[in-house]
């Protein structure tokens, strides 16, 4: 810039009017903006959450297919229950016979042992009375043998009297007395033959004898010792195995004749299963009887027997394990 030009704005500046002073107020202290950022924090993030839940629950929701109604059927669990090993028809047990005032006879010989199979009819044991029995038998005999001897004679005698009646050779009164002796006669007969079959009725009671084709599965008493109610041995058909089934009353209507039945042992007693089917169902509900293992288990709960066939191959396996604890399930 040139020294004129320079005097020249210099001047002008020399000329121009003075601003007018106006008063104002002395400037305040900025406020420190970091205590109104916390504060507005704190009121929009809970006003910002509120709004997102209330869109979220007021958001519109999507149609839900229309699904029909389908009844499902309960599902039927199968009918179990705890039972035993029984032989068919059960046990028999074999009495001794009762004696004078109810006394029971002594066993004299015992001729079957536990195990042993028997035929029908075969001697199982005798008793100390069987002595006394035949010796009555062999009496009553005897006596009828002689009292037929002497009515023959008798007889033979009346004939020879009445011809010599006829021709008037002997008196009447002679006639009328052997008439009389033969017909005593001929009454003691008769009661001879009554008291001898009197003593055969009892002859069959010195003696024991199998009702049928069985096994020997207990004998309670020995020879010299007298029976009680309990009897001398127990015999049973094990060839025809059946399960003895307790099945709860509120079971029962669930198991029917055929019905296949599957049996496992509870302790242990066979390996497997035995396959059998339902040929009874008793008409008596009754007090439980085969316990369970589980002492929880209602001991006082009312059952119907059910008896289960084996199969011929099954019942042979467990023919020695009567009254062995099973678990029968029945098959629907």
């Amino acid at each position: 810039m040139t020294r004129s030009t320079l005097e020249s704005t210099v001047a002008t500046e020399t000329c121009s009017p003075e601003p007018q002073l106006v008063s104002t107020p002395p400037p305040q202290p900025p406020a420190s903006p970091q205590p109104r950022w916390r504060l507005a924090l704190l009121l929009a993030i809970p006003a910002i959450l509120a709004v997102v839940g209330l869109r979220y629950l007021t958001r519109p929701q999507p149609a839900e297919p229309a699904v029909s109604a389908v009844p499902v059927a309960p599902k039927i669990l199968g009918v179990s229950a705890l039972g035993r090993l029984n032989p068919a028809g059960d046990v028999r047990s074999m009495a001794a016979p009762a004696g004078v005032m109810g006394a029971m006879p002594r066993i004299s010989e015992l001729m079957v042992d536990v195990g042993d199979q028997v035929r029908k009819g075969q001697l199982l044991a005798r008793f100390d009375n069987a002595d006394e029995v035949e010796a009555d038998v062999a009496v009553a005999r005897a006596e009828i043998a002689s009292l037929e001897k002497r009515l023959r004679l008798a007889n033979g005698e009346l004939a020879r009297y009445r011809r010599l009646i006829s021709s008037g050779a002997i008196p009447q009164d002679d006639l009328d007395l052997r008439e009389r002796q033969a017909l005593a006669l001929a009454q003691h007969l008769e009661l001879a033959k009554a008291k001898l079959a009197r003593e055969l009725t009892e002859l069959p009671d010195v003696e024991l004898r199998a009702p049928f084709d069985s096994t020997v599965i207990a004998v309670h008493f020995r020879e010299g010792e007298r029976p009680d109610s309990a009897g001398v041995l127990d015999l049973a058909r094990n060839q025809q195995m059946q399960a003895v089934l307790e099945v709860y009353e509120s079971d029962i209507n669930r198991v029917s004749l055929g019905q296949q039945v599957l049996l496992q042992s509870e302790n242990g007693g066979f390996s497997g299963e035995l396959v059998g089917r339902v040929v009874r169902i008793d008409p008596q509900v009754k007090q439980r009887g085969v316990l369970s293992t589980d002492p929880t288990a209602d001991t006082d709960a009312r059952v119907v027997e059910v008896h289960v066939a084996l199969e011929p191959q099954d019942a042979k396996r467990v023919s020695q394990l009567t009254g062995l604890k099973l678990i029968g399930r029945f098959r629907s």
